[in-house]
């Protein structure tokens, strides 16, 4: 993992309203505070509806939480005429840290490219917001074999023509869609097989520094029951986490991995 800070990003996706996600992320700073957990030894995100950004944002602040936040998506687009969209700026102004984009919901519901992906990774970096650009294969190329290129090719799409400015707000998540929500996940293996080509196509995409410092993640039915094994694997910086991390203590085991560890 060489000198690479894990990264635990619990995607709410459609869930918890506003005074819920007080609630969640209270209950996850409290229960991360009472086991001495050490933010700087791995980080804990939240990706929460856009509905509950300034409540979470007014918390993290108040309370000076060592827990960060971020959304689930953003527009391409700066300002306009674009209704139920949400701009970069506004994410900015609400102090988030983290966005993901590309996320399998996302391509598969919305239609989104890995063209559009690279757009939103580009508006991302330039107010200094990460992106967590998610990347992976359905089950029908999984079973014909084509995984990893397929995976490769979107990554590569995904962060086209990047700068070195850009490159330094970006994390990779392998999502094998048809481990999401299934309670299916990839063995740690498979995941260590596929992020690891996805650190050799970083490396010949912009070079072994970007490729030995850009974190790589893993989702799908990520669990605290199995999460320091795939965290063990050399090339896997953290994890992208579904349903798990609605609650709040179970998402707190799977940030503290290293308890896990036999």
């Amino acid at each position: 993992m060489a000198n690479r800070t894990p990264l635990m990003a619990g995607n709410w996706k459609m869930n918890l309203d506003h005074i819920e996600a007080i609630a969640t992320v209270q209950k996850l700073a409290w229960t991360l505070t009472d086991a001495k957990h050490d933010f700087e030894d791995a980080e804990a995100v939240v990706l929460v509806p856009f509905t509950d950004l300034r409540s979470v944002q007014t918390l993290v602040d108040g309370d000076k939480l060592g827990v960060k936040y971020g959304a689930q998506d953003v527009s391409k687009h700066k300002s306009g005429a674009y209704t139920g969209e949400i701009s970069v700026s506004m994410l900015a102004k609400l102090g988030v840290a983290y966005c993901a984009v590309g996320h399998s919901e996302r391509r598969e519901y919305h239609g989104e490219t890995d063209a559009l992906v690279n757009d939103k990774v580009r508006a991302l970096a330039a107010e200094g917001i990460t992106a967590i650009v998610c990347v992976g294969e359905p089950l029908e190329i999984r079973k014909a074999g084509n995984h990893v290129p397929f995976t490769v090719d979107s990554l590569k799409g995904s962060l086209a023509n990047l700068s070195p400015a850009e490159l330094a707000h970006v994390v990779v998540a392998y999502e094998p869609v048809w481990a999401i929500g299934t309670g299916e996940v990839a063995t740690p293996e498979d995941a260590q097989e596929v992020i690891g080509a996805i650190r050799e196509a970083l490396a010949k995409m912009y070079g072994p520094e970007v490729a030995a410092t850009t974190r790589v993640l893993y989702g799908g039915s990520v669990k605290s029951s199995n999460v320091a094994e795939i965290m063990a694997k050399p090339d896997i910086d953290g994890a992208l986490v579904g349903g798990a991390s609605l609650d709040p203590q179970e998402f707190a085991k799977i940030v503290r991995f290293k308890d896990h560890i036999v």
